[in-house]
């Protein structure tokens, strides 16, 4: 299963706007007209970020990085509600915890979401339909990678370093880092980076689980010549 995000450069040639075609003659016409008015019916509301961490917890996204430090997320389920719910179920069961971030591009974004650390897996759920909306991608969001297909985004996400306007309306922008966007210019870099920053541990800031310890290295026991001689 092949879940990369797309670079900027390498977008699909050709786009349409949701439910609006161009008419191929008078009957198409028609149509077009109908779906159009159909994609406007009822827009949804963009609620703006609440950056204060104490409010609504329960779409707070706290990931635990093996750099030490600490992120929150804002996620936002009045833009995208079906992919804030998958990545809330993910974190919940633990699917995010151990996981590295595999794709870190300077001056675009860092990677993650695939317990395979390849790029090309994700989880057993099924891929989700997309949920563009019209909020830019600036420094701090943190979008949905796919496939070519639009409805292919399952389990991998990644956060923007810098503004990337070519990826609105074409990846499902969800939420927004809140707190400590220092520690996300922190993760290594590389494709995949050659000491990757992990995920210790993603949970949702409701349920007040502890921060986790990293594993202190193990100790190597010196090998002195009495030991290869057998004498201790």
């Amino acid at each position: 299963m092949f879940k990369p995000l797309i670079a900027a450069g390498a977008m699909l040639a050709t786009v349409s706007l949701p439910g609006v075609a161009l008419a191929q003659d008078e009957d198409a016409a028609g149509e077009v007209v109908a779906e159009a008015a159909v994609a406007t019916e009822a827009p949804r509301v963009l609620q703006p970020i609440n950056y204060n961490i104490s409010e609504d917890r329960e779409n707070i996204l706290l990931l635990d990085l093996s750099n030490g430090e600490r992120v929150a997320i804002r996620l936002m389920p009045s833009w995208a509600p079906n992919h804030v719910e998958r990545v809330k179920t993910l974190a919940r069961s633990g699917f995010y915890d151990g996981v590295i971030f595999h794709r870190v591009i300077e001056g675009f974004m860092a990677q993650t979401g695939d317990p395979t650390g390849t790029g090309q897996g994700g989880s057993q759920l099924p891929d989700m339909e997309e949920e563009f909306n019209t909020r830019p991608h600036i420094r701090g969001t943190v979008s949905m990678a796919r496939a070519a297909s639009e409805d292919s985004a399952n389990s991998q996400f990644f956060i923007v370093f810098y503004p990337r306007f070519s990826l609105d309306n074409r990846y499902t922008n969800f939420g927004r880092v809140i707190s400590n966007m220092a520690a996300v210019d922190a993760i290594n870099r590389g494709e995949p980076p050659a000491n990757p920053t992990r995920v210790l541990q993603a949970s949702i800031a409701s349920d007040n689980k502890p921060v986790p310890v990293a594993a202190p290295p193990v100790q190597q026991e010196e090998i002195t010549a009495d030991m290869l001689s057998g004498s201790i």
